[in-house]
């Protein structure tokens, strides 16, 4: 049994510009398939649009409120609500409030799996 507390993983930038605490990652725990962080975008600011070309996505949002954008299709955001970001889709959180979320992925998290210009997409 592997047991992490999220108050125990430090916080890092990822490539898209959220704040991340990665509570399983194959950086802390022996994890194959899949990774689960916590994620911070302060009032008034997006991560970058992206994509992964292996990685599908659910954000799960804690508090706060946002404005969700996957493949330029946009939607409000805030506690409660599940979002699925699937393997390709380009995608970015803007925040209007502080927003607080799960994000799970499968496979696991890696910054190599982060791609931001659109004629990558093949």
């Amino acid at each position: 049994m592997v047991i992490r507390h999220l108050s125990d993983q430090p916080t890092f930038i990822t490539k898209d510009g959220s704040h991340i605490r990665e509570i399983l990652n194959t950086s802390n725990a022996p994890v194959r398939n899949q990774s689960l962080a916590d994620a911070k975008v302060d009032a008034g600011c997006s991560t970058e649009r992206h994509y992964h070309k292996l990685s599908e996505e659910f954000y799960f949002i804690l508090s706060g409120s946002g404005v969700m954008e996957v493949d330029g299709i946009t939607k409000t955001i805030g506690q409660g609500d599940a979002v699925l970001i699937p393997v390709g889709s380009s995608h970015r959180i803007t925040a209007m409030e502080d927003i607080h979320f799960l994000c799970c992925c499968a496979p696991p998290y890696t910054h190599d799996d982060t791609y931001f210009q659109e004629l990558e997409r093949k």
